[in-house]
């Protein structure tokens, strides 16, 4: 049960509140937007959707049990558009936008919280970041993060308000594409611990520039906690400048190449697909925060770790959760335990073992640096190379450039096959054929498709000259790309 009253979200939420058959001291135990998930004795939020209108499901909510029901409409209105009967109405509480009484719920319940919360943002790495900082801090601590990709300002209330008394610690992932919407985000959650993974090329359409972004991203700072702690990868030139905030100390964490790191990683070895080991030095200096110190340099501790997931990038992140913990006070075998047990997500850089070829799902999203990153993994693979690629959305007017450099990169990373799908993508296999005509080393296969459609289609009747059996293949674009349809047609093509 959530310690939220009905009185109390009449108070949280600007509307009027009308009480059938109960009183306002009646404690609920969710609130949830998808009527299909509403309980007996819980909150269905009616939103008015691009498809669908929440309103028409009130009847069968209440039938089912639940105590609340937020809503645009009045019961009257609802009966006329929708057809419910105004006699099927209990409590309900009627406010003029459905989604800011979301977020205004979302923001009193978290004032009534005292757990810590972890605060992610950053271009690129927000959820494999995330999973390593919330397997790490399992290690000690009952934690709740974010699901699937619940982090914009739908999602994060709705993360918050599954916080339960039994949770030590939440983390909780923050994206946004436009000014403005990380300081309303970071009003909800209030963190005491801030960490940004990078300042990269994405979302530059309403950005504009690297300097835009940072701008964006630090919004997080506006509402967090005075006392609480950031993180920030001191390997990126942004956020290296980032050293203090709110008059504390600045935290950095990376690879060894910043001297503000207090927790880096060193003596890298890659194990292809399978993970990379390396040595993670931890400075007393972090160790200091616990009691509230600001320690410079000092002496440090080192412990050698097994990273589960492939490529440099997951050993940052490593290092990105060890620096979150050490402020969290786990121990050292905790951290070196929690990272080796972190599991790749759906959708990002996640291994799919078959019998005729090995693909990696990384279908959720995509921008130019993730796309690279994504390129350098594949090169890891000691098969022949098949990148099946598509459109980088919200890139503005240098689109049609950065899609051509991620063509030029996947040939310069010995892709052996380039599969580009999309009205943007033909920028990618034009950069990829002018690499091509640049060097003579390396000469892939080079196919342009202009929808997934047509992709799908010519695989159903020429698979293997477009993705041989025995290769690794990576699956990557933007969400709206809908690339889980080429991703479960591989997958059953494979087995």
């Amino acid at each position: 049960m959530m310690d939220l009253s009905l009185a109390e979200i009449g108070k949280a939420c600007e509307g009027t509140l009308v009480l059938q058959g109960t009183d306002g001291t009646c404690k609920v135990d969710s609130v949830v937007l998808d009527s299909r998930k509403a309980t007996s004795q819980g909150v269905f939020v009616a939103t008015v959707g691009e498809r669908v209108d929440g309103h028409r499901f009130i009847g069968e909510v209440f039938a089912g049990g639940a105590s609340l029901v937020i809503t645009e409409k009045t019961p009257k209105q609802v009966e006329e558009e929708h057809g419910v009967p105004v006699s099927a109405w209990k409590s309900y509480l009627l406010v003029r936008d459905s989604f800011q009484a979301l977020k205004e719920l979302a923001e009193y319940y978290r004032q009534k919280l005292s757990l810590p919360i972890v605060g992610i943002t950053g271009s690129v790495g927000k959820t494999s970041t995330k999973e390593f900082i919330a397997g790490v801090l399992a290690e000690k601590y009952k934690v709740l993060k974010t699901e699937g990709n619940f982090n914009n300002e739908v999602g994060v209330p709705l993360t918050l308000l599954r916080i339960r008394p039994e949770h030590e610690v939440a983390v909780v992932e923050m994206g946004i594409s436009d000014f403005g919407e990380m300081h309303r985000l970071s009003r909800i959650v209030r963190p005491n611990v801030c960490v940004i993974t990078n300042i990269g090329q994405c979302h530059l359409e309403n950005l504009k520039t690297r300097d835009g972004i940072l701008k964006a991203k630090t919004e997080i700072f506006d509402f967090m906690d005075p006392e609480g702690w950031v993180c920030l990868n001191g390997e990126d030139d942004k956020l290296a400048a980032v050293t203090r905030v709110n008059g504390k100390k600045t935290h950095f964490f990376g690879l060894g190449s910043n001297p503000l790191e207090e927790v880096y990683a060193t003596d890298i070895v890659s194990k292809g697909l399978w993970g990379s080991e390396a040595t993670l030095h931890i400075r007393q200096s972090l160790a200091a925060t616990q009691a509230g110190a600001e320690g410079e340099g000092g002496s440090e501790k080192t412990l050698q770790i097994q990273v589960p997931l492939p490529g440099i990038h997951m050993v940052t992140n490593s290092a990105a959760a060890a620096c979150v913990a050490g402020i969290l006070g786990l121990t050292q075998e905790q951290i070196k335990e929690g990272i080796s047990k972190v599991a790749a997500v759906s959708g990002r850089n996640h291994l799919i073992r078959l019998s005729r070829y090995t693909l990696i799902d990384d279908c959720y999203n995509a921008n130019p640096v993730s796309m690279k990153a994504a390129l350098d993994l594949l090169a890891m693979a000691d098969t022949r190379r098949v990148a099946i690629l598509g459109d980088m959305f919200e890139l503005g007017e240098n689109s049609p450039a950065m899609h051509a450099e991620v063509g030029s990169y996947a040939v310069q990373k010995g892709t052996d096959y380039i599969l580009c799908v999309g009205g943007a993508s033909r920028f990618m296999a034009e950069g990829a054929s002018r690499a091509v005509d640049a060097c003579s080393e390396h000469s892939p296969v080079i196919f342009y498709f202009a929808d997934r459609q047509s992709l799908l289609e010519e695989l159903k009747k020429n698979r293997e000259r477009l993705v041989p059996d025995q290769s690794t293949i990576l699956i990557k674009a933007s969400h709206g790309m809908v690339f889980t349809e080429v991703l479960e047609y591989l997958k059953e093509a494979g087995e």
